[in-house]
């Protein structure tokens, strides 16, 4: 063998031992750890945590220390929250790249949740926007529990008063992803024709009814017992996915939002416009290292070789867009769609059933 042979040798065995260490310091599972004792005298709350990876029935009802807010924080009483598919991720670890986030081994911050609706209970010295009494929502982790601090800048806004506070916790990942996929990555115009896959989901009820006030000529994809309600949020028109398959339509549309991508790129783009839009929100790609996130790497891969654009996105929790949305709501020009109700103690249960994949609309969890 001769000297170059063995320098590339050896410098590929570094780089295989290299992954394969990554590989499992990342998908290392530690084992779940009791709650830690609580101080005497302070101050506490229940809340959902998790101490390790796994399924549902890793998560406990616990009693913690109720958070103190920051010179810059709110305090809120949480009145109701939202399960996302963020969260059962979250939950299980997988993708593993979530860890890199989250925590290895265990998460470092054990509480869950992201979409919240309360009433602000006490302010930092340097909030000058809202004020304890106030009825606010937003996105924060540490939902699922009876109090969370958030900032005054980050995902918080008011609460219409014409919203419940379970309407208002239905709001945020699922509505600004909806939005942002729409108006930021897809490009939405009025007059556009606008394919929603999935329509009946969390992210597809918001996107139905976002797409029209853009506007558009919307088409819903979802199963029969949906029809009703897709066409209910405006649709122009809904396919029954048991019945047809769109992509063997004669329609043409500019824009496609893909919360399900559960068909070939290839065939979606025979149904899109010589310039259309693509923007893939979900996957049912299984998998514990990319899991779902291989429909975007695909999409990201593939546009470069079609004249169609194929993206991928990913929601920021911005208080802009909350505000947006806020003023959405109280006009009426949008509003939430819930599937089913359950108490703080059921979030197992509630994240279970999400998991399932067959939601109508938003899942959320109702605290006292």
């Amino acid at each position: 063998m001769t000297r170059k042979k063995k320098i590339v040798l050896a410098a590929l065995s570094v780089v295989a031992v290299a992954v394969l260490s990554f590989g499992l310091y990342i998908s290392h599972d530690s084992p779940c750890a009791g709650p830690p004792p609580l101080a005497a005298n302070l101050p506490t709350m229940k809340a959902i945590t998790q101490r390790c990876y796994g399924s549902p029935e890793v998560l406990r009802l616990e009693q913690m220390p109720r958070p103190t807010p920051a010179d810059d924080e709110l305090l809120v009483k949480v009145r109701a929250a939202a399960v996302n598919p963020l969260d059962w991720h979250y939950m299980r670890g997988t993708p593993y790249l979530v860890r890199m986030d989250r925590g290895q081994g265990a998460p470092t911050n054990p509480r869950l949740g992201v979409d919240f609706a309360g009433t602000v209970e006490a302010v930092g010295r340097n909030v000058k926007r809202f004020h304890p009494g106030d009825d606010v929502f937003g996105g924060k982790l540490g939902a699922f529990g009876e109090y969370v601090t958030v900032r005054e800048d980050r995902a918080v806004v008011l609460k219409p008063a014409n919203l419940t506070f379970e309407e208002a916790a239905a709001v945020p990942i699922a509505a600004l992803t909806a939005l942002q996929g729409l108006r930021d990555t897809g490009h939405i115009k009025a007059g556009q024709r606008v394919l929603i896959n999935g329509a009946s989901g969390g992210v597809g009820t918001y996107a139905v009814q976002i797409a029209k006030s853009f506007g558009a000529e919307v088409t819903g994809v979802c199963s029969t017992r949906n029809v009703d309600m897709v066409r209910s949020l405006g649709a122009d028109h809904v396919i029954d996915y048991t019945r047809e398959d769109f992509t063997q339509g004669e329609g043409k549309y500019d824009l496609v939002l893909d919360n399900v991508g559960n068909r070939p790129f290839s065939t979606i783009r025979r149904v899109m416009t010589p310039k259309g839009i693509f923007v893939v929100i979900g996957s049912q790609s299984d998998g514990n290292w990319i899991g779902p996130l291989s429909g975007a790497i695909k999409a990201v891969l593939y546009s470069p070789f079609v004249s169609q654009e194929f993206s991928m996105m990913l929601a920021d929790l911005t208080p802009a867009d909350l505000a947006w949305l806020r003023d959405q709501l109280q006009a009426g020009t949008l509003k939430s769609v819930i599937d089913r109700r359950y108490t703080l103690s059921e979030v197992p249960q509630a994240i279970a059933y999400l998991e399932e994949g067959h939601a109508r609309g938003k899942v959320v969890i109702t605290i006292d």
